[in-house]
């Protein structure tokens, strides 16, 4: 099987370097020179934060230009806001029967459907973080063994979730998760239990400047957090989504209830359940900082249009939306006490 890595950013290396580690032949390709510069001259090196180890891979990198294979598999990582010209341009670079596999967040099968047909179009719900330090260095804000993929195809016949099976069973035995890869019938209720996460705790991260594990745990920002979760577990039901687990946990089950209990034990357990990736801070917080405009719309922005296409609303998470905007915009400092605009 010819596979790549198109978006080979942080998350993209991380996956590119286990994969190869793993025995799976795999381009990353990239449109960052520098990086791809560093990834061909020293590897691709994964700094392990969580776990205090660092590992260090000799990978194929390529610049996008350079692409002159077709390939059966493509992992989609880049921004969203770029994917009709950039599956336009993949369209040409895959077999006949070739697919796209999306771990973008959000919901952004639809995108790739829509240039490359439903039956080319699958999903990977990714559950680790990583940073770019550059030049082929990247760092792993998870832990090794919570590292974990969930695939499945977009309203097609998931003829193609034994490949991607087989593709990524390796990077299991690389991070020491034998349970890496999983494969679903529901991509839908994966995407939108992740999507409820990442509405939730990524856009704060985004706003305040602190890290997942430290919004968990903060007294005010945990308030619109479980506000946005609720909101995003409403609108999943009203659109006939039938959620699935993540990390083992029912989400309509732990954050449909209400009263003042139900809310103290589920403060209470904020931290814990984040403990793995509490280390992690939002990527659209980054691209704020290094003066790129975010992908906020397509996370929690995804969340507010899909509540308007239910007729549910969701004031948290459209106050969030704007003030992310906001911030990108000159309006607002990144400080956490800008959690008091949606309290």
């Amino acid at each position: 099987m010819k596979v790549a890595i198109y978006g080979a950013g942080a998350m993209g290396t991380v996956l590119g370097a286990f994969l190869t580690e793993g025995g799976q032949s795999v381009d990353l390709i990239s449109r960052n020179k520098m990086h791809v510069a560093g990834l061909r001259q020293n590897g691709a090196t994964v700094r392990c934060l969580a776990d205090g180890v660092e590992k260090k891979v000799q990978v194929s990198a390529l610049l996008p230009e350079e692409m002159s294979e077709k390939y059966d598999v493509i992992f989609l990582m880049t921004k969203q806001r770029e994917n009709p010209q950039i599956l336009r341009f993949l369209q040409d670079k895959l077999t006949d029967e070739g697919i796209v596999c999306t771990t973008q967040n959000g919901l952004p099968e639809e995108s790739v459907a829509d240039v490359l047909g439903k039956e080319r179009s699958y999903g990977g719900v990714v559950s680790f973080g990583a940073n770019l330090v550059g030049d082929g260095v990247v760092e792993l804000t998870s832990t090794l063994s919570s590292m974990s993929m969930l695939c499945g195809g977009y309203q097609s016949d998931n003829s193609k979730n034994e490949l991607l099976k087989n593709i990524l069973e390796p990077v299991g035995r690389v991070c020491g998760n034998p349970n890496f890869i999983k494969m679903t019938d529901n991509l839908a209720g994966a995407r939108w239990s992740k999507l409820a996460i990442n509405a939730a705790f990524s856009t704060m991260s985004t706003i305040t400047g602190l890290t997942f594990g430290e919004v968990a745990k903060d007294r005010k920002a945990r308030k619109p957090v479980l506000a946005i979760l609720r909101e995003a577990v409403a609108v999943a039901k009203a659109s006939g989504i039938r959620l699935e687990q993540l990390h083992g946990h029912d989400l309509e089950k732990v954050f449909g209830g209400k009263g003042f209990l139900r809310t103290q034990i589920i403060y209470a357990l904020l931290p814990r359940a984040i403990k793995k990736h509490r280390l992690l801070k939002s990527g659209m917080l980054k691209d704020i900082e290094n003066g790129r405009r975010c992908d906020v719309d397509y996370v929690c922005g995804a969340l507010v249009a899909a509540g308007r296409a239910a007729g549910v609303e969701t004031p948290v998470a459209e106050a969030a939306v704007d003030l992310v905007h906001g911030i990108e915009n000159g309006l607002y400092e990144i400080t956490r006490q800008n959690v008091d605009f949606l309290l």
